[in-house]
């Protein structure tokens, strides 16, 4: 990733993740010559999954959750959006889709703290792809809160509303709630992938954002047949 497209100071920590996803994104990109999960046989446990040990309570009940953990400043998150945005559109009515945005380092914290304030006033998933756009495209690092704010008011979304938000007993609340799950399901960079509370899989271990995602319906299925 290109680290200036932040804008701001980038800590020491991010520094080290950025480096590891350069070499994901390497392999990524050289995964579309691989053959398909299936063509290869099931999924190695192990490999290209892993699993949830002890298992995480889910939100969804009554489907299949599948679980993504992403920053809205990675490089990786956003070349993988349209490819997930498309895969959940397909699925059937018995798949729940849900995004966790997560604060790994101290840098990513406050675009957690816009995605869980609009996610509490209904408008996370409507200003998703024009955040990512923002961010990597038109290089504003949304990273202050009166940034932000500006951004969201320009959107439509009422100015006071998502500062009040943003600035709520409640998000602080969400964002504590996303760091523990982050640590029950050992999650060490983004993006990543649950499925059910039970599994975890990554581009990075399946080998690009296509297969995480055949890994994923593989692991969807092996929970149907669980369900009976």
């Amino acid at each position: 990733m290109d680290q200036q497209r932040l804008k701001g100071p980038v800590d020491q920590a991010t520094r080290q993740f950025l480096k590891t996803a350069a070499g994901a994104a390497a392999a990524g990109g050289l995964a579309l010559a691989l053959p398909s999960v299936q063509a290869q046989g099931a999924p190695r446990q192990g490999t290209e999954y892993r699993p949830v040990d002890p298992p995480q309570q889910t939100e969804t009940t009554g489907k299949i959750e599948v679980l993504e953990f992403f920053w809205y400043g990675c490089p990786h998150c956003n070349s993988f959006e349209p490819t997930l945005k498309d895969w959940v559109a397909r699925q059937p009515a018995d798949v729940a889709f849900r995004k966790l945005h997560v604060g790994l380092v101290p840098s990513w914290v406050a675009h957690q703290q816009m995605f869980f304030a609009l996610e509490a006033i209904g408008k996370a998933a409507e200003l998703n792809e024009a955040i990512f756009r923002a961010i990597h495209v038109e290089r504003n690092a949304l990273n202050k809160p009166e940034l932000m704010a500006d951004f969201v008011a320009g959107k439509g979304v009422d100015r006071k509303l998502f500062l009040d938000a943003y600035k709520s007993f409640g998000v602080r609340t969400r964002m504590s709630k996303a760091s523990q799950q982050s640590k029950g399901y050992g999650l060490e960079g983004v993006p990543a992938l649950a499925v059910n509370g039970k599994w975890f899989t990554a581009p990075s271990m399946a080998g690009g954002n296509a297969q995480a995602l055949r890994v994923v319906e593989f692991l969807i299925e092996r929970e149907r047949k669980v369900r009976g």
